[in-house]
């Protein structure tokens, strides 16, 4: 949305940056839906990408805080960050992942010749794990993550580590169709998704950006943009 003088809205005043970070890779990734489980650490591959990750964003980015889901997983990914920016990792509920409920620790292969698997990928917005959390209840908590954050850290960036459905959802949400969208959305391990807040307005920086194929590039333009709307 313009302004009479062209500008966007979202300029008007000072803006939050999340930068979501999915997890790196373990054991299970593509295979079993792990959900909530505890005891899932990142693999070789995993653990070199969070360090990757941390070498690239010091010196790139003004990190005000980093937060993270409290699973093992995103915690180890967001460590080597914490430890490049000498700032702690503020543990946060809300960045947990999807309560998958009975279909915790399942294969993918199995759960995907169930009938319910049409009904998850069809009608997001109607869906509830049998016995866990829907998405709509997922996309609740986000929102109440960032909202609180905008008003925490206006003006500011912070890292965000969490799991690939709360980031299919927060970009989702924030192209105004609430988690309907989200399963036409990949979130790789370790990937990078940003996000521009306001309290009424956000604009989707960058999506699924990996360190193999855009180098960071992407962290230039986050600056960039911060700098225009500050």
């Amino acid at each position: 949305m313009e302004g009479d003088n062209g500008e966007s809205s979202l300029a008007q005043d000072s803006p939050l940056v999340v930068i979501f970070v999915r997890h790196g890779k373990t054991s299970s990734t593509g295979k079993i839906l792990p959900g909530r489980s505890k005891g899932l650490h990142l693999d070789a591959i995993g653990k070199k990408s969070a360090h990757d990750l941390a070498f690239h964003i010091k010196n790139r980015c003004q990190i005000a805080a980093i937060y993270s889901s409290p699973l093992e997983r995103t915690q180890e990914t967001a460590a080597p960050s914490a430890e490049a920016l000498s700032l702690p990792v503020i543990l946060d509920d809300r960045l947990s992942e999807c309560d998958f409920g009975d279909w915790t620790g399942a294969r993918l292969a199995d759960l995907r010749k169930l009938p319910e698997w049409d009904s998850l990928i069809s009608s997001p917005d109607d869906f509830r794990f049998p016995g866990g959390e829907s998405f709509v209840e997922t996309e609740e908590r986000i929102r109440s993550f960032t909202s609180e954050m905008v008003n925490t850290y206006k003006g500011q960036t912070i890292l965000a580590f969490t799991h690939a459905d709360p980031i299919r959802i927060a970009l989702s949400s924030s192209f105004g169709m609430g988690v309907s969208m989200m399963h036409k959305i990949t979130v790789s391990p370790t990937s990078i998704t940003t996000v521009l807040y306001q309290t009424e307005a956000s604009m989707v920086l960058t999506v699924n950006s990996q360190l193999n194929i855009l180098d960071m590039q992407d962290l230039v333009m986050i600056g960039e943009q911060i700098d225009k709307n500050n």
